[in-house]
């Protein structure tokens, strides 16, 4: 689906960009293409006086704050280096962002996300982030979910399975929202927030 508009008062929501994550291999680009596009587009919405959103995921060294159910793949009792959980210097230091730190994988998940937003009128988000079919699907669904327009700027996430990233971009990311590339975003942006 193309990208048809952006909302007056539209977001952008980067998922789990934080140095332990953007270390790790990703695909289907590497993970710093993905803190570069991040940027760009942060950098685009800053100057037009629209919100960025950085959102980390940490947990307390005793996970007492993790999720608590069983899986086949857990991560809980993992030890972490220091300043995993910090978002990575391209999109820190802002002090206008808004933060947000989860504990699950979809950001408006026990967070003040949705609160943050509506209170500063926000209809759409644009979401970029890692890992596609994780962070971004869950966040995605539930910004659907609460009502918001979802745009999904694919380019600008990618995940650590490139078939799990495929299966959200072709067959979850259509049935929540509008995608498209970080080029067309931006061009988007200009013309309805110039």
């Amino acid at each position: 689906m193309a990208l048809t508009t952006l909302d007056p008062r539209t977001a952008l929501v980067a998922i789990d960009l934080q140095n332990g994550i953007v270390g790790m291999p990703t695909e289907p680009c590497p993970a710093k293409e993905v803190v570069s596009r991040t940027a760009e587009l942060a950098d685009a919405f800053r100057s037009r006086g629209l919100p960025v959103v950085l959102v980390r995921v940490s947990f307390a060294p005793d996970w007492a704050d993790a999720v608590p159910g069983r899986t086949e793949r857990q991560a809980r009792g993992l030890a972490f280096p220091e300043g995993w959980d910090l978002v990575v210097d391209e999109l820190s230091g802002h002090p206008g962002d808004i933060r947000v730190t989860k504990h699950n994988w979809s950001a408006f998940h026990g967070t003040d996300l949705d609160v943050q937003l509506r209170r500063r009128g926000i209809t759409q988000i644009v979401l970029t982030g890692i890992a596609t079919s994780i962070g971004v699907e869950s966040t995605a669904r539930d910004a659907y979910a609460h009502g918001y327009h979802v745009t999904l700027a694919t380019d600008a996430m990618a995940d650590s399975d490139p078939e799990a990233h495929e299966g959200s971009v072709r067959r979850i990311f259509p049935r929540l929202g509008e995608s498209g590339t970080t080029a067309e975003v931006l061009a988007l942006l200009e013309r309805t927030h110039a």
